[in-house]
């Protein structure tokens, strides 16, 4: 059995997510931690939390992988934006305590003309100073496309910033839309791509997986996502992806353009290529 979910909306909150990824099959899923678009959070309710801690045990759920809002940039060129930023994130980090044992995925952010170097110099700070109260989380770095000045397109920034905060409690998100229009041939050498992974960064770093379908070709660094098997991956890079060794007992959330009965197909779908 995998662990398949997709991105389910917080608004209920914890437990009527959990509901949610049952009756359509999943067996963990994502959620934005804070608005999306923006940085308001959800008042916390503690007893909330504790009864999705207890439904997870008994449903034998995989580790839920939350995402960060997508306009948090650590490393934007505007320092008080760039604190407030910090603050964001630690506080994330914090709340996610609640739900103890799972991710926490963000994009590492775009330099905007600072420089590579200088961009993940700025990640590193932040996650070094959010990650000291050692909250029961780990943290994901999303692999990018590459676009523009992202940060993480390659699999060489995300070590680096990897090594500079020296955690643990630091890992890797491979989004497969990503690393495909990144420049990564999943297609037709997924083996390669996990040992050249292995290489730089390293397996035991590689906790979740986003699987989407792309709408663009290899190497474009655009980031389209398509529903799975409707793009450029094709349905048997996922078959592949869905019954590699290396990826057993990693969870895969679908961020595919759906809504919630196009991802309950989508899980029956990868379900029905396990081996």
């Amino acid at each position: 059995m995998r662990y398949i979910g997709c991105h389910l909306s917080a608004s209920g909150g914890n437990v009527a997510m959990i509901k949610t990824a049952l009756s359509i099959g999943a067996n963990t899923f994502a959620f934005f931690t804070r608005n999306p678009r923006g940085s308001k959070a959800k008042p916390e309710d503690p007893a909330d939390c504790a009864a999705a801690v207890e439904m997870l045990k008994q449903n034998n759920f995989g580790p839920l992988v939350a995402h960060a809002a997508y306009t948090m940039n650590l490393c934007t060129a505007d320092p008080d934006a760039r604190a407030f930023t910090a603050s964001v994130l630690a506080d994330d980090l914090r709340r996610m305590a609640a739900l103890p044992g799972n991710f926490y995925n963000f994009h590492p952010g775009s330099h905007v003309g600072q420089g590579m170097e200088t961009g993940i110099s700025q990640i590193v700070d932040a996650l070094k100073k959010a990650l000291e109260p050692q909250y029961p989380v780990t943290v994901l770095l999303e692999s990018m496309a590459g676009k523009g000045s992202e940060v993480g397109g390659r699999f060489e920034e995300l070590r680096a910033i990897i090594d500079g905060v020296g955690s643990d409690q630091v890992g890797v998100c491979l989004d497969t839309c990503h690393i495909w229009d990144g420049g990564y041939d999943i297609v037709n050498d997924l083996d390669g791509v996990l040992a050249e992974f292995d290489r730089v960064v390293g397996l035991d770093r590689l906790r979740a997986l986003h699987l989407n379908d792309s709408k663009n070709v290899h190497n474009s660094h655009k980031d389209r996502h398509e529903c799975i098997g409707d793009g450029n991956l094709g349905l048997a890079t996922f078959e592949r992806i869905i019954n590699h060794p290396l990826l057993a007992g990693i969870p895969m959330i679908l961020e595919t353009p759906n809504e919630l009965p196009g991802y309950q197909k989508e899980i029956a779908l990868l379900r029905s290529m396990e081996k």
